[in-house]
């Protein structure tokens, strides 16, 4: 398998792939391919678990796989808002912990998971709710993430304080927790930030976003046709 990210605020992933070679993407993430490529969705991953999880999540019910028959196969995945798609190889046992959506396409050896958050706080107030996404290896998985892409690794114990919404990945080794704004009643009340910081802490890598696309739809509200009260 070889790809070519093409583009630059509106990127595309494009795949050139062998026999018997396969991807797989949620609904809607294809953009094109050629006529030697087999597309079959399904409700893969996880069984009924995965199924009902995706459910709960909001994310699509059924996920579509991609095989090429013949040589010299061509097809290319885009993402849903401009940003960023980001190529990640991932090992037997590593995976990466992400913000619903993010997902964009993998290797059929690649597993996509459901993953639920274990602290109230991080869960009622972290901008996703309980839900993630577990993306594990082996093989290449290819994630799309809101703006710009910001990437730090963090060391054993460091931590970092991140607004609502712009943590867009992080590994399964970095704690993920959200906290109430210090600083008194002025930083809550006028600090334009929210009643809570999401807080990352080491060791691990973490991709933060730029650009969250609920932040746009938030600034984008004022300038959207109001109904009639006629």
């Amino acid at each position: 398998m070889e790809y070519t990210i093409k583009g630059t605020t509106m990127p595309v992933v494009e795949f050139k792939l062998q026999r018997g070679e396969a991807l797989f993407t949620e609904a809607g993430g294809m953009c094109w391919m050629s006529a030697n490529i087999e597309m079959k969705t399904s409700g893969r991953g996880g069984g009924l678990g995965g199924f009902l999880g995706r459910a709960l999540s909001g994310e699509s019910l059924f996920l579509t796989t991609f095989t090429c028959q013949g040589n010299d196969g061509l097809i290319a995945f885009g993402p849903s808002s401009p940003g960023q798609i980001i190529a990640t190889e991932l090992k037997e046992g590593q995976s990466l912990i992400a913000q619903k959506g993010a997902f964009l396409c993998g290797q059929d050896t690649v597993k996509l998971e459901i993953h639920f958050r274990k602290q109230l706080g991080a869960g009622f107030f972290g901008g996703e709710g309980f839900i993630m996404q577990k993306i594990s290896g082996p093989g290449w998985v290819f994630t799309e993430i809101d703006g710009e892409v910001i990437e730090y690794t963090l060391g054993a114990g460091q931590e970092m304080k991140v607004d609502t919404g712009y943590v867009a990945m992080f590994e399964p080794s970095v704690q993920f927790d959200v906290e109430m704004v210090k600083g008194g009643v002025k930083n809550i009340l006028f600090g334009g930030e929210g009643l809570f910081m999401t807080t990352l802490k080491g060791p691990g890598r973490v991709w933060l976003q730029t650009l969250p696309i609920q932040s746009v739809a938030s600034a984008l509200i004022p300038f959207l046709p109001r109904p009639s009260s006629g």
